[in-house]
Formats: C-alpha cells, sequence, structure tokens
C-alpha cells in the first residue's frame, strides 16, 4: 500500500517547518546566530510502539530525540516482547512493531489474514548476551555445548559441578525472557531448534529484562541472558561471558567489534522495526520513521548496540521510500530464511 501524495505533501511541509530539516539545528555551540529561529513544528498526532524489550531502548531514545523537534506528537513505546507485539500489530493496535528477531511464517499469515501490510526495516544489530554474576569466579568461557547442556530440554543439568566436575556443586539458578520475548526464541533457534526440544521449563522467567538483571546480580550462582544495552548499563553488577565461535574455536567477548563482525557467534543478530504501512498515511508516522532511519546508527551505539553497515541503512531508507512491503526472512512456501542480514536484505528476497 502506498501513502497517499497528500500525507507524504503533508509530511514533507511539517519537515520544512520543524527543527529537525535542518541537521545543523540539531547541535547549538551556544553562541549566537543571526539566522532566524526555525518554525515551531505543527505536527500532531498518536504513535503506538510496542514489541521487543531488547529494541526499546532504541525506541525510547528516538522518541526523546523527535518529540523535542515535534513536542505536539505523542508517542507511547511499551515492551511486552516480540511475540506479543507481533500480535498487537496483525490486531491493528499499533503503528510500529519492535522486533528483536524477523516476523515468523504464523506471524506473517496473520498480517495478510487482517489485511496489514508492512515495511521491513533493520535498525541496528545486537549480541544477545550470557550472564554471570560478578562473584562467579570459575566460568571462564562457554561453548555452545554447555550452553546447550544447561539449557536444553527437562533433562538440562542442575549444578554447575554437572557441566565440569571442577565447578561448585550448587544449584544453577537461571532468568531468562519470558516465552513471548524474541530473544528467548532466538536462544531457542540458535540452541535447540535442530534437535526439536524445548528450553527447560524451571527458568524463571520476566518479560523486563531489568527484573532479569537483578536477579543475576542478586545470585552468585545464578546465569541469565538479554540483550547487550541491558548488560552494557550494568556491567557493575554483571559479568558477560566469553562464548565460543564454533567456527574457530576461540572465544569472544559481546563487544562491538565482535558483534559487527560476527566473530560474537552465534550470538549476534539483527534488530528491527515493522511499520504498518496503512499507518504511514498519517504524516506524523511517516516523519517518525523517517527519523529512526536517520538516527538510529548513532542512538543505536548510544544505547549499547551496534550500528548496522551503511549498506544495510540505505536499502532500509529506499525500501521506506518504496513503501516495499512485505518480509525478506520467510519464502513463497512459507519456511523461515536463515542467514547473514547482508545476504538476506535484498530485493529478490522480497516475499508479499
Amino acid at each position: 500500500m502506498k501513502f497517499t501524495s497528500f500525507a507524504l505533501t503533508c509530511a514533507i511541509a511539517l519537515v520544512a517547518v520543524s527543527t529537525g530539516c535542518d541537521k545543523s539545528s540539531t547541535t547549538t555551540d551556544g553562541g549566537s546566530d543571526s539566522a532566524a529561529p526555525a518554525a515551531e513544528s505543527t505536527l500532531v498526532g498518536t504513535i503506538k510502539i510496542d514489541g521487543s524489550s531488547t529494541v526499546q531502548p532504541i525506541s525510547n531514545a528516538i522518541r526523546e530525540g523527535f518529540i523535542q523537534e515535534h513536542p505536539n506528537v505523542d508517542i507511547n513505546v511499551s515492551g511486552n516482547g516480540t511475540g506479543n507485539g507481533f500480535k498487537s500489530f496483525y490486531d491493528k493496535g499499533t503503528d510500529i512493531s519492535d522486533a528483536s528477531r524477523p516476523i515468523k511464517a504464523g506471524e506473517f499469515e496473520k498480517c495478510k489474514e487482517n489485511g496489514v501490510e508492512f515495511v521491513e526495516l533493520p535498525v541496528a544489530y545486537d549480541g544477545l548476551t550470557i550472564v554471570v554474576n560478578p562473584q562467579n569466579d570459575w566460568v571462564k568461557e562457554l561453548t555452545v555445548d554447555q550452553l546447550k547442556s544447561m539449557f536444553v530440554g527437562d533433562d538440562a543439568v542442575k549444578n554447575w559441578s554437572d557441566v565440569d566436575p571442577s565447578w561448585p556443586e550448587e544449584a544453577i539458578q537461571i532468568y531468562a525472557p519470558g516465552t513471548g520475548s524474541g530473544t528467548y526464541d532466538y536462544f531457542h533457534e540458535v540452541l535447540a531448534k535442530k534437535s526439536g526440544k524445548e528450553l527447560r521449563g524451571d527458568m524463571n522467567l520476566n518479560e523486563d529484562d531489568n527484573i532479569l538483571v537483578k536477579g543475576v546480580a542478586d545470585n552468585k550462582f545464578s546465569i541469565g541472558f538479554f540483550g547487550v544495552a541491558y548488560y552494557a548499563e550494568n556491567t557493575d553488577k554483571l559479568r558477560a561471558v566469553p562464548i565460543v565461535n564454533p567456527k574457530d574455536e576461540t572465544a569472544y567477548e559481546p563487544t562491538t567489534e565482535n558483534i559487527a563482525s560476527n566473530k560474537y557467534a552465534p550470538f549476534s543478530r539483527p534488530l528491527f522495526i515493522y511499520v504498518n504501512t496503512e499507518s504511514l498515511n498519517r504524516a506524523e508516522v511517516q516523519t517518525f520513521v523517517e527519523y529512526f532511519l536517520a538516527n538510529t546508527p548513532e542512538v543505536s551505539e548510544k544505547v549499547g548496540y551496534v550500528r548496522l553497515p551503511e549498506s544495510v541503512m540505505a536499502k532500509a531508507q529506499s525500501n521506506l521510500d518504496a513503501v516495499s512491503v512485505g518480509t525478506h526472512f520467510v519464502d513463497e512456501s512459507g519456511e523461515g530464511r536463515s542467514g547473514a542480514l547482508t545476504d538476506l536484505y535484498k530485493d529478490e528476497n522480497l516475499v508479499k
């Protein structure tokens, strides 16, 4: 669905009178400026966003910058999990869905059944980070096989000593995102999908990543996982565990460089926003999404994530400009695609 020429004209006009129309106006040195001040934005409306708690810090930061330029736009950002966000999205309850994984085939079908078309926009890279309590002095690194033994199936190991006999004979306390979270889904996909098993059922689950942080910070024998931004905010309370890359058998920490280069494998992943094309008919949504793409490289880094390659951001902008509807991550037969973002986010993979 193309947004109307009227809406586009409104969006362009509104941007022109906003303080964001001139990038030089976004920074000041405190000195006098002979130029006349920019006119106050007349953009109004409400934008509803829900979905990934991992993406939420990016959307919140983008929101803060946007409302400084357009104070009469009300933007509601919730973080109820990727799966829950997609449900609200295909039920037409939100304009934008934050996602820490690509849309699933079933969610895509629901969108089509309900007449919801969308533009799929990657916005950053994340490193799903496995964390332990700082007092944990026995785990120096973890392999994928060790993680599987700890997290997969109801027969998963119970004590640290079951993973390595030299480790304490103490119960492993696990704090993990809820089942509606894209982070939970991604962790399951990496560790358990091939085996056809589920993650163990006795984990402490919560959609609020801050509660997971507290759980690990308060328990010496705990372990948890969530997006790297929440670790970056709590390095005084948590320790990130280096993960052994199965390809080169070298352990890597979730640093910006290692995530961007995919050395931090298999836990480097792209983050997305999905935008309802009907919502793009509203000038406030069109202007906000343009602002989001223009600013997410810097904002993502500020909140602890990793900027995408310029080629990917340029493709995202091109897809937004053309209102290219559909997903690159479900094929024509309804099967999910996997692989590197740079390989999949191409025109030939777009399915409407």
